[in-house]
């Protein structure tokens, strides 16, 4: 195989030539192109075009096994390249040539290399090619550099073997893309494949621990940037990249793109999460759109502000907006689901005061009332949902997610997009999520598929307390009064904080409740289970039926909440819990057991009798009383309530700890097929997947099977439990 050296020289003597009087035929120069186990065969039919030193073209189609050549061309290099567009009638192409916005130059050669296979699973480069032996020539190259629209293609690949460069310099107009052949010469052409990971996710609308995992990951990658460089606009440059760690313009736009498996979803992040990929066609991966100014005239930087671009087609960033609400998500697709997720309290002042404005105003798209400072926002993210819907919008499934804030606002943004468009499929996987509406709006909402996640006892889902109506303009008279009068000023700030004659803020969803039990001698385990009685984890309701107060419930202690608020954070907390319900239910699956084992049943049974005697005892203490205040009727109800509710958790529990895992429980609709075999080797190929945790460890069964674990809280401690962080 000849090196550089060669082809500079024949450059050398080709510059030379170029200046003779009378061009010289002659020559005869072949090329094949084989894919990375050296078969040509996935080339076969491909039409090619050489284009030799004097700007002749030459076309012709490869053979059997993918070879073509060009016979008495003018002495001189010579550029291959292909232009033929798909023709075939895969809808998956198809679509992507004739949509609307953005449509894509797809070429058959772009088909075929995504039809071939990576010889390495990791999709590393080869470091020899069989072909290579009966080569004079052998290039590694992506289809990238073959076809004359490529910025819907990923970035190039590291490789030992690329094509020389320096065809350009005598081909001029001739050369402007393709690549060099040697004349006279056999070149052979390892051209990579066209492939991608995808996150794997169940379009099943019952709840699985797959998304529940995979969903956490991409709700956190909502708080990194979008990563695309250059960042200002409009943007000037004629390309765009995405070379900045974590990202999501990184994740979708070139790693995933180029098949590198990675798990840093936040610059914090030490501990590896990878998420569960599936190798799919380019054109099957989660899309990030292309950038062209002379291709697309939405990209024209003379269109200034209005200029589109990547980072501002797939993610939203109101805080450079005169009316901003400091919101930010970010919005992908494929041809069967469109993922949105949107970031959480991250700017502490600005999404703070977010938080804290729950004055409930009216919900136009539904029914009920809900909190104006997350309807700010997703009223904002709707408008950049319904935009990205316009232009990309199929049948694909919509899926979305988010942590603490962002959790509130995509339950409002998802009943808002339900209530405009019936047709619409779409499920909602929150972590951490305030209440967000009324009563009334829960009901309305009652048939929006929504997992929702707590973890422990993370106190940010007891936020905003059930009583809240806050009139912010009633608040700020009360403290103007209360330096001329005190109690009419503190009985005003009082009254523009409670909801006197309105519905209480209640949560949506189905919740699953991540509870790790602590057992003897450091054991810890934890289980995802499903408790309907508020008391077990709602503290602010709690708090208002136990222990009322003047009309307010008692505060939980600054320490505690301070401690306490470690529970709410995503890398602390959320994706540890959901990487171990994954690997509990794994194990279980393999195992053929159920997700909770007797002793945890055991340990957790304790703690449900407690609470049931702490409620019936709280109970007799209101019936008891000498006079009943007006309230005492409705404090009654919801105690009997409650232990009602108690009943349901018992038996959801007993369901939990008497049914063996499915793998449809795991892995929703995914489950059995091909590509879920082939993501879990490559998941578990990964050592920091397998290791070891306790909370992912069922606790080793014991013979006695009385409740050996965490005994039932006493009295003291179901109030403190109670009054705690809200």
């Amino acid at each position: 195989m000849k090196c550089q050296d060669d082809f500079l020289a024949e450059l050398h003597r080709s510059l030379n030539g170029a200046m003779l009087v009378c061009p010289v035929r002659g020559q005869e120069t072949s090329f094949q192109l084989v894919d990375e186990l050296g078969a040509g065969v996935s080339y076969a039919g491909v039409f090619y075009e050489v284009v030799d030193s004097e700007g002749e073209v030459y076309r012709g189609v490869l053979d059997v096994e993918g070879r073509g050549s060009v016979e008495n061309h003018f002495e001189g290099l010579l550029v291959l390249r292909f232009s033929s567009i798909y023709v075939g009638d895969d809808s998956i192409y198809t679509d992507l040539q004739i949509r609307d916005h953005y449509p894509l130059k797809v070429t058959e050669l772009q088909v075929r290399a995504e039809n071939t296979t990576y010889r390495y699973s990791d999709a590393s480069r080869t470091p020899s090619n069989p072909a290579q032996v009966h080569a004079d020539y052998f290039y590694q190259v992506e289809v990238s550099e073959l076809v004359r629209h490529n910025s819907h293609l990923p970035p190039l690949s590291k490789r030992a073997f690329p094509p020389q460069s320096a065809i350009n310099v005598i081909m001029g107009a001739h050369g402007e893309w393709g690549v060099g052949l040697m004349p006279g010469k056999h070149t052979v052409l390892e051209v990579r494949p066209l492939r991608a990971l995808r996150p794997m996710l169940s379009t099943a609308p019952e709840f699985c621990v797959l998304n529940l995992y995979q969903l956490s990951l991409m709700a956190t990658l909502s708080y990194s940037p979008f990563g695309q460089d250059p960042e200002e606009h409009p943007v000037m440059a004629p390309s765009v990249t995405f070379p900045n760690v974590p990202s999501m313009g990184n994740w979708f736009g070139e790693a995933l793109a180029n098949s590198q498996e990675i798990w840093r979803v936040d610059a914090a992040q030490q501990q590896a999460c990878f998420p569960l990929y599936e190798d799919v066609p380019y054109s099957e991966r989660w899309e990030i759109v292309p950038f062209d100014p002379k291709l697309y005239s939405a990209n024209d930087p003379a269109l200034g502000e209005q200029q589109e671009n990547p980072a501002n087609i797939h993610f939203l960033d109101d805080r450079n907006l005169h009316d901003s609400t400091d919101t930010q998500a970010y919005i992908t697709h494929n041809a069967e689901v469109m993922v949105v997720a949107i970031r959480g309290t991250n700017e502490l002042m600005a999404d703070v005061w977010r938080d804290l404005d729950a004055l409930q105003v009216p919900f136009a798209e539904g029914e009920g009332r809900v909190h104006r400072g997350f309807y700010e926002a997703a009223q904002r993210v709707f408008g950049f949902v319904s935009s990205y819907r316009a232009r990309f919008q199929q049948n694909q499934q919509l899926i979305i997610c988010g942590h603490s804030l962002g959790g509130a606002v995509a339950l409002l943004l998802s009943e808002m997009l339900r209530r405009t468009d019936p047709t619409l499929t779409l499920q909602l996987y929150t972590y951490g999520a305030p209440r967000a509406g009324d009563t009334t709006f829960m009901q309305g909402a009652a048939d929006l598929v929504h997992y929702r996640m707590v973890y422990d006892d993370d106190p940010v889902p007891s936020l905003p307390a059930p009583w809240m109506n806050t009139r912010w303009d009633v608040v700020a008279q009360g403290v103007k009064d209360t330096a001329v009068k005190s109690g009419v000023g503190v009985g005003r700030i009082v009254s523009g904080l409670i909801n006197w004659d309105g519905e209480d803020f209640e949560h949506h969803g189905e919740l699953r409740h991540f509870l790790p039990v602590p057992f003897a001698k450091g054991e810890t385990s934890a289980i995802l289970w499903r408790p309907g009685c508020r008391t077990l984890i709602d503290k602010a309701l709690c708090s208002r039926v136990l222990d009322q107060t003047h009309g307010l419930p008692a505060r939980g202690r600054l320490p505690l909440q301070v401690v306490k608020f470690t529970d709410h954070k995503m890398l602390d907390s959320y994706i540890p819990a959901c990487w171990a319900t994954l690997r509990r239910y794994q194990q279980a699956l393999e195992a053929g057991i159920a997700p909770v084992s007797q002793r945890e049943r055991a340990a957790v049974q304790g703690m449900i009798s407690d609470v049931d005697r702490q409620l019936e005892r709280h109970a007799l203490r209101i019936q008891e009383r000498a006079r009943h205040s007006p309230d005492d009727a409705l404090y009654l109800h919801l105690l009997r309530e409650d232990k009602r509710l108690l009943k349901e958790t018992q038996q959801r529990l007993d369901t939990l700890a008497g049914v063996a895992v499915s793998e449809a429980m795991v892995y929703g609709n995914q489950a059995g097929t091909g590509q879920l075999a082939e993501a879990l080797a490559r998941w578990h190929g990964h050592a920091p997947n397998n290791r070891a945790e306790q909370m992912a460890q069922a606790p080793q069964e014991v013979i006695d099977t009385s409740p050996v674990g965490r005994p039932g809280p006493g009295f003291d401690e179901i109030m403190a439990y109670v009054n705690g962080p809200w």
